[in-house]
């Protein structure tokens, strides 16, 4: 939601979506857009700080996954945001340089409904690439995404293009909304959700509840649930 002006615009939008039909009723009001102003600002002001206390450890990591494999370190990917907006963000690399070309041979052990791609114990992982991932450290680089505007700290998981282009007409709708790092299914297990339809109808619930207040809760459940490492693959 971050970084829309007002809920109603469909400047350079997906056309032929129903946007609008997830978003809360006060949608559009005065308070609404106050509160998306207060949700980029804090998003700015969190994202800066926090590339800046995560600089130092962000530099040891990128020396440890050039010594760890074969590959640069930084993994660029092409997502889909607000309203069908197409971006390019970063992860830090935890699998193989060859990974993308993988994937075919390994469809048959994906254990996600719907057009996502994951598995538990994925074999393109690599030793380093399990920490990061357990820790989250691999999606520090996204703070920048946020900073940029691409992303916010809070709200639904941007899918990638391909991911999209399989979507049903309702799981599209996931996106009226400015996607986020973290949101209802990141606290609610991650990976361990299993069924994309769920993940979809936690997505949907987080639009429709949305308040700021809703985005701090999150916040504070995404602590330890990245501590724990719970859900992670």
């Amino acid at each position: 939601m971050a970084g829309v002006p007002d809920a109603r615009t469909t400047a350079g939008a997906e056309p032929g979506v129903p946007w609008d039909s997830v978003l809360p009723p006060w949608a559009g009001t005065r308070r609404w857009r106050a509160a998306l102003a207060l949700k980029r600002a804090s998003d700015v002001v969190l994202s800066a700080l926090g590339l800046l206390l995560v600089a130092p450890l962000m530099a040891v990591v990128a020396v440890l996954i050039k010594l760890d494999s074969r590959g640069p370190v930084l993994h660029r990917m092409e997502w889909v945001g607000l309203r069908g907006r197409r971006f390019s963000g970063f992860k830090l690399r935890t699998m193989v340089a060859d990974a993308e070309g993988q994937r075919e041979r390994l469809r048959h052990l994906n254990e996600m409904t719907g057009p996502v791609f994951k598995i538990t114990r994925d074999p393109r992982v690599t030793r380093l690439g399990r920490l990061l991932r357990r820790s989250s450290i691999d999606e520090l680089p996204q703070l920048w995404s946020v900073l940029r505007g691409d992303l916010s700290l809070v709200g639904p998981r941007a899918p990638r293009v391909e991911e999209y282009a399989a979507f049903q007409p309702r799981q599209r709708l996931k996106l009226a909304v400015m996607p986020g790092i973290t949101c209802i299914w990141q606290v609610s297990g991650r990976s361990a959700v299993k069924d994309f339809d769920e993940w979809i109808r936690l997505d949907l619930e987080y639009i429709a509840r949305w308040s700021p207040w809703l985005d701090i809760k999150i916040l504070a459940r995404t602590v330890p649930s990245v501590l724990s490492g719970r859900g992670a693959q």
